[in-house]
């Protein structure tokens, strides 16, 4: 009887073909917000002036947050792949096909992103501390190809941030007011 429950249990927190679980729609909304602060405090940098007391706020999470969705975005992922076969069904036909190069894309950049300032930062003359935790200690001196790394960081950034748009508009443009298809709800429900 404990296994049946235990099952149960986790067949309600599991994704099903007709809408996501609990925990995928955690991860989705957590990270949403996440990345929303993350676009919010490089746009705050790169449009306010040095010594900006809202820049200097939000940028001083900046790289917190990085490292936080890092590993939520490789937990996801984990997630993601235990679900799969339970899933709802990507749509047929081009838009699926789209659909599907557009998730693998902004997975793939929700990765690359925050790895890339992570390996430049094992080798900075800063180091690099996850909430106070120090994951890589400052190089003396800097080793300029881990440093070089960070050159991407930024604009594949923004790249991954008009992923993202074109993923909202789809999923409310396209499927929620035009199509009227259900596929919204199925990740907000």
């Amino acid at each position: 009887m404990a296994d049946q429950k235990t099952e149960s249990e986790m067949s309600t927190l599991s994704d099903t073909p007709a809408r996501y679980g609990p925990i995928s729609k955690w991860l989705h909304w957590g990270m949403a917000l996440l990345f929303a602060a993350q676009f919010v405090s490089a746009a705050l940098r790169w449009w306010l002036p040095r010594d900006h007391a809202v820049r200097d706020f939000f940028w001083s999470y900046h790289t917190d947050l990085g490292v936080a969705l890092l590993l939520l975005v490789l937990l996801r992922g984990a997630w993601g792949l235990m679900n799969i076969k339970n899933r709802p069904s990507v749509h047929d036909g081009l838009i699926g096909r789209l659909a599907t190069v557009g998730h693998l894309a902004i997975y793939a950049l929700m990765v690359v992103v925050p790895l890339i300032r992570v390996i430049a930062a094992a080798g900075s003359d800063r180091g690099l501390s996850f909430f106070g935790l120090r994951i890589f200690p400052a190089q003396q001196p800097e080793i300029t190809w881990l440093t070089s790394f960070s050159e991407w960081h930024g604009e594949l950034g923004w790249i991954l941030a008009l992923l993202i748009v074109g993923h909202i508009t789809m999923a409310v443009g396209w499927h929620h007011l035009i199509k009227r298809d259900g596929s919204l709800q199925r990740m907000t429900r």
